[in-house]
């Protein structure tokens, strides 16, 4: 039966339209892969090397172990907001007589093979060869080595079951944060040392291979778990129940001051707040108002002011880069009878640049307080803003019109990366860099005060030229209008 299931998902896989037209996709999704393993087995082969320079009074090998509490939380996080379980078709299977205890080995059998839990093994293998090369004992290195295998299928599994607690509420990545916080936070203030009681057991293992059967039980434990939540979910009918909501009128009428584009606002901030996918958008602004303090709390990153630069973009602008890359799938469902009415596209198109706009000066004023760590940040943020404004916000406009993938705003917020494509990646570079290197450039040939007159005076101009760029990203829309509205009519 496994057999007949994995010939139906390379039939899926390579027959379906998503193959077809993600082609660009697959090819940088594979360059990625290759530089993360070739990046992989570079630290495998040369941390040993790395750890004697650093540290060369100390034994590499516990210095080592005392670093893999940060890698699994790194690892634990990176999976909660890239991996998600994989799916198979599986309502066509249960009108059929296979077990459903088969569909859910076969799943969970599926996300064993994750990209994710091999990339670690470029690192692994290498770094334990090389320890057996400098006279480590293989007895002690290849427990110690396997026990990292079963850490890597551990957290693997422990993700599914967080998502599958979590995906329930309106926060999804609340618990997450929460959890590695809390880790964080004991090992930080010195409350209760992670790192050396994880060391230590790995150093355990290594000393005395029996103890591997510890995280073997802990891989067994979290396999059953995550069986038991997909096994209670594989109902034929599960998805065809109804959820009664109350729905809860909002006072909107303080945007008829925005004129011709109040009505498209109005749809977007019930669209915002009455769908977990977009509300999710607005909720994460609370991460981008606290994500300075996770920098300017620490010296080496308050003096930088190129952290500042980064910071100042990514917190005044997260909503702006959270709603304004799926410019616009999120009207995707409905998005053929919009284009059937009587609108004026830049009219459509405003109404979203307010949004982000507004999102962007509230953002920099709930920012003020962080000029308690200095004058400069805040002067940062206030450049970073203006910037966001008037160039950022034209180019998520703008990277919109290549948008081709639906969204479906009933699907869950977690672990859903629904209308994700190439646009999405590319676009977050010039996001995100471009103003970087512009205050880099300003900052080190003549000085603060310059680098930061460069993103205000180049933010000022997109000002200045909005309506000329607006009607330069409407003709590029209209351009691509049947084409979106084809695509959007297609189940990616």
């Amino acid at each position: 039966m496994i057999k007949h299931f994995l010939n139906l998902e390379w039939k899926q896989y390579f027959r379906s339209s998503y193959w077809q037209k993600s082609l660009a996709l697959n090819i940088l999704l594979v360059f990625f892969a290759l530089y993360f393993i070739v990046l992989f087995l570079f630290l495998g082969f040369g941390l040993l090397f790395i750890l004697k320079k650093v540290y060369p009074e100390q034994d590499p090998f516990v210095v080592a172990n005392g670093f893999l509490f940060y890698w699994f939380i790194a690892d634990l996080m990176m999976r909660f907001f890239l991996q998600k379980l994989p799916v198979m078709s599986v309502k066509p299977l249960l009108t059929l007589p296979i077990k459903r205890s088969t569909i859910v080995h076969f799943v969970l059998g599926k996300s064993a093979l994750s990209f994710f839990n091999f990339l670690p093994l470029f690192a692994i293998i290498p770094f334990s060869i090389m320890l057996m090369g400098q006279g480590y004992e293989s007895a002690q290195i290849i427990p110690w080595m396997f026990a990292l295998i079963i850490s890597v299928l551990v957290i693997n599994f422990l993700n599914f079951i967080i998502e599958a607690l979590s995906s329930k509420t309106d926060l999804p990545f609340l618990p997450i944060l929460v959890v590695v916080g809390v880790l964080y936070g004991l090992e930080y203030f010195g409350i209760f040392s992670m790192t050396s009681l994880l060391g230590n057991a790995f150093i355990a293992i290594s000393n005395n291979p029996v103890l591997i059967v510890v995280p073997i039980i802990l891989l067994v434990l979290c396999y059953i778990i995550n069986f038991r939540i997909l096994r209670e979910k594989l109902f034929l009918d599960s998805s065809l129940k109804s959820k009664v909501t109350e729905v809860k009128a909002a006072d909107l009428s303080w945007t008829k001051r925005f004129g011709d584009i109040a009505p498209f606002m109005q749809l977007d901030l019930k669209l915002i707040w009455r769908n977990k996918r977009t509300k999710s958008s607005a909720f994460i602004m609370i991460i981008g108002l606290l994500y300075g303090l996770f920098f300017y709390t620490q010296p080496i990153y308050r003096d930088s002011l190129y952290a500042a630069s980064f910071v100042g973009i990514f917190s005044t602008g997260i909503f702006l880069i959270s709603f304004g890359q799926f410019i616009p799938a999120w009207d995707s469902g409905y998005y053929k009878m919009l284009m059937s009415q009587n609108i004026k596209y830049e009219q459509y198109l405003r109404s979203k640049f307010v949004l982000m706009m507004m999102s962007v000066v509230i953002m920099f004023v709930l920012g003020i307080p962080y000029i308690y760590f200095g004058w400069k940040i805040l002067v940062m943020h206030f450049a970073a803003a203006i910037y966001n404004i008037g160039v950022n916000s034209h180019i998520m406009l703008y990277g919109g019109s290549f948008n081709r993938k639906k969204i479906d705003l009933n699907q869950r917020a977690a672990f859903n990366y629904q209308g994700t494509g190439a646009v999405q990646w590319i676009i977050g570079l010039p996001i995100m860099l471009i103003p970087l290197i512009l205050f880099t450039l300003g900052n080190y040939f003549i000085g603060f005060e310059a680098g930061v007159a460069i993103l205000i005076l180049i933010g000022v101009a997109g000002i200045i030229f909005h309506k000329k760029l607006m009607k330069f990203i409407t003709k590029r829309y209209l351009d691509s209008k049947y084409k979106m509205i084809d695509a959007f009519s297609q189940d990616n």
